[in-house]
């Protein structure tokens, strides 16, 4: 069963088998605004907690994701790259 935890800046982590998905929280997103731009990390890159991990864009500012834990990138979302509204319409599941 998949475990979500939340950190004080807004990311979430859902841990599941022993991978960890990363995203903004709801009130992230809404705070952020309309996403134009999401640099997505580059497969295989070790993260330590704390490192910048994303970098998503919106019509009000670029703003930081940063790594809640330790660990190596496997998979990144990249229905993100040509359609970065996913985070503000499913910012939990699809985003």
């Amino acid at each position: 069963m998949a475990k979500t935890y939340f950190t004080e800046d807004h990311e979430w982590l859902r841990v599941e088998g022993g991978v960890a998905t990363v995203g903004i929280t709801d009130y992230a997103q809404e705070q952020l605004g309309d996403l134009v731009f999401v640099e997505l990390p580059e497969l295989g890159k070790k993260l330590a907690k704390g490192d910048t991990a994303v970098v998503v864009e919106s019509v009000k500012a670029a703003s930081d994701v940063y790594a809640p834990v330790d660990g190596e990138i496997t998979e990144a979302n990249t229905s993100l790259s040509s359609d970065p509204s996913l985070v503000n319409s499913a910012a939990t599941s699809d985003g």
